[in-house]
């Protein structure tokens, strides 16, 4: 099984020019507010997604903190390549219809409201419907500036499998 790590997980953009090589440190503990709009989206690289995926960051605070969150919108037909998280990895969906998979398992679909977990070093994806976008809330730790391992694209003729009891 081929392995690739990506730093920064399924964060894209700016997260993958360097927002883990070193920890963000603040010059106080006040909270802090990210407005709307003021991070610019991501194109989800092609080596780690098919299709067109857009990735807007959410939260990634500094150390000691290790969790971060981005929003994670797909196209129909788009999906993440087959990854794990050393630490696990939470989806929120928040809007359309979606798959996801684990390794051995049936695809299960996914509605707005939907909660999933996947336990560490689980072997996974998740994406949209064929004909439907779908957008989730996506929140991993990142341990060692390290948050996925991702492995081989989501063949057509995985993604397209009948769903199994």
């Amino acid at each position: 099984m081929k392995r690739r790590v990506f730093v920064g997980g399924a964060l894209a953009g700016q997260f993958i020019a360097g927002a883990f090589a070193a920890p963000r440190k603040r010059k106080n503990s006040e909270m802090e507010i990210k407005r709307s709009g003021s991070q610019p989206s991501g194109k989800g690289p092609a080596e780690y997604f098919t299709g067109t995926v857009r990735v807007d960051p959410l939260f990634n605070p500094p150390a000691p903190a290790r969790v971060l969150g981005a929003s994670v919108t797909f196209e129909p037909g788009a999906r993440t390549a087959w990854h794990m998280h050393p630490l696990g990895q939470t989806l929120v969906v928040t809007a359309g219809c979606g798959r996801v998979q684990r390794w051995g398992g049936p695809i299960e679909e996914i509605r707005p409201g939907d909660v999933i977990w996947f336990s560490p070093g689980e072997k996974h994806w998740h994406g949209a419907a064929p004909t439907t976008a779908m957008t989730h809330i996506a929140i991993v730790e990142v341990p060692d500036g390290k948050s996925a391992d991702w492995m081989e694209q989501v063949s057509d003729e995985q993604y397209r499998a009948p769903n199994k009891p």
